[in-house]
């Protein structure tokens, strides 16, 4: 998905007053305030009392196509062109942050957003502790190994 995709999806859930904020791969680049690779889809943290108007939100400018449907820990939707989102909802905890339920059974913290940057625009996404935190638990792709030294830059 290129970087105007994104804005584009931003902006649409932003209109429509849902909360969102980038995560993975866009999320570190946002961070960085530059593109740093391609991207196959835009990871986002959503609200779990939100989710119908995302999700509502999302077919309206296309992505209605449901990939995986593993809520209440993730969903993932594609356009017609295959651009992807996946989305990360959250319980609320009333500070700015939440918990995501996972599959099993275990919950992950998403403290409040921090400010990042896609082409000059400003946009919220998970810190960069946070995105290190969720590259543990699994064996790392090439793409995540290089996603980590990216984050390295920042919380050293």
């Amino acid at each position: 998905m290129a970087a105007s995709g994104v804005l584009a999806v931003l902006s649409a859930l932003r209109a429509a007053g849902v909360t969102a904020w980038g995560d993975g791969g866009w999320g570190i680049d946002a961070l960085l305030g530059t593109t740093t690779r391609e991207h196959s889809d835009l990871d986002l943290v959503v609200l779990m009392p939100e989710l119908s108007s995302v999700r509502a939100t999302l077919s309206d400018i296309g992505f209605g196509i449901v990939l995986r449907d593993w809520l209440p820990a993730a969903l993932a939707v594609a356009d017609q062109a295959s651009n992807e989102v996946d989305l990360h909802p959250i319980s609320p905890d009333g500070i700015g942050g939440g918990h995501q339920e996972l599959p099993d059974g275990g919950r992950f913290y998403y403290p409040r957003p921090v400010v990042g940057e896609i082409d000059g625009v400003v946009v919220d996404c998970v810190d960069a502790t946070t995105q290190v935190l969720a590259h543990q638990g699994y064996t790392p792709t090439e793409k995540d190994l290089a996603d980590l030294l990216l984050l390295r830059s920042l919380t050293d």
